[in-house]
């Protein structure tokens, strides 16, 4: 079983609590909602409450913010061991807000799947002219009409970042890669916009400091990265480096408004 593996972890700040719950996640972060399927032993909740749990702590520390920008003001729902895809062991639904992980699966894919509900999230917030259901770097790849904001400003820089090269001319390699791989699979995945966002982040996320192969893993030395499917070298700096001014502008802004 997936969840009775051990789950590297390093993180100076260490919670207080020994044990925590599903309903101590809900409250500390605020999601909108927590279901947990009928399926799920107490044995498998207690044990994946406390990875979530961390893994959530791990990404706030990471991008220096509240707990409001984990659930996304509390507007995210969370589902574990219910409500999945076939095949799929961690996705975001957008229609629902939800973000779920299949039982005794998804480590690994949490901050992929968090990064498409903030791409999501954000959408009609940096943007003027969007629909529903698009993300924010769909609509930025579409030229859709920016809302003036300095944070909004950073937003951008990190999807230039990811999906062009350094002269802001060209596509980047990693988009190249993706193409060739949707290409080669007959579909398009890989270099959606989207999706290439939620990798580049992974790879910020697994170059941080803190680390937790419960929150993700496998941007290195996947057979997806030796394919070029995440970034790397001097493009994977950049990104970063997007990345980490965006969050420490959304970050200060965020703990200086009213909870």
């Amino acid at each position: 079983m997936v969840l009775n593996r051990e789950f590297y972890r390093r993180n100076p700040q260490q919670r207080s609590q020994q044990d925590v719950t599903f309903n101590d996640v809900r409250k500390r972060f605020d999601f909108r909602s927590i279901a947990i399927g009928r399926w799920v032993t107490e044995a498998e909740k207690t044990r994946a409450a406390v990875l979530f749990y961390d893994a959530l702590l791990d990404l706030m520390t990471i991008l220096q913010g509240p707990e409001l920008l984990v659930s996304l003001r509390g507007t995210l729902a969370f589902q574990y061991g219910t409500g999945g895809r076939p095949g799929i062991s961690a996705h975001y639904e957008p229609g629902s807000r939800t973000f779920a992980l299949a039982k005794n699966a998804g480590p690994g894919a949490i901050a992929h799947e968090w990064f498409h509900a903030l791409d999501h999230y954000l959408a009609d917030k940096a943007f003027s002219d969007v629909s529903g259901n698009m993300f924010a770097s769909e609509a930025w790849l579409r030229d859709a009409t920016p809302v003036p904001h300095p944070i909004n400003d950073r937003l951008f820089a990190c999807f230039r970042a990811v999906m062009l090269d350094e002269s802001g001319e060209n596509p980047s390699d990693m988009f190249r890669a993706s193409k060739a791989a949707d290409k080669a699979n007959g579909c398009i995945y890989y270099a959606d916009p989207a999706e290439m966002c939620a990798r580049a982040f992974e790879a910020f996320v697994q170059d941080a400091s803190i680390s937790n192969n419960f929150l993700v893993a496998g941007t290195k030395a996947t057979e997806e990265a030796k394919l070029g499917l995440y970034p790397s070298g001097a493009h994977r700096a950049r990104i970063n480096a997007a990345f980490r001014d965006y969050f420490l502008l959304l970050g200060r802004a965020l703990h200086t408004q009213p909870q």
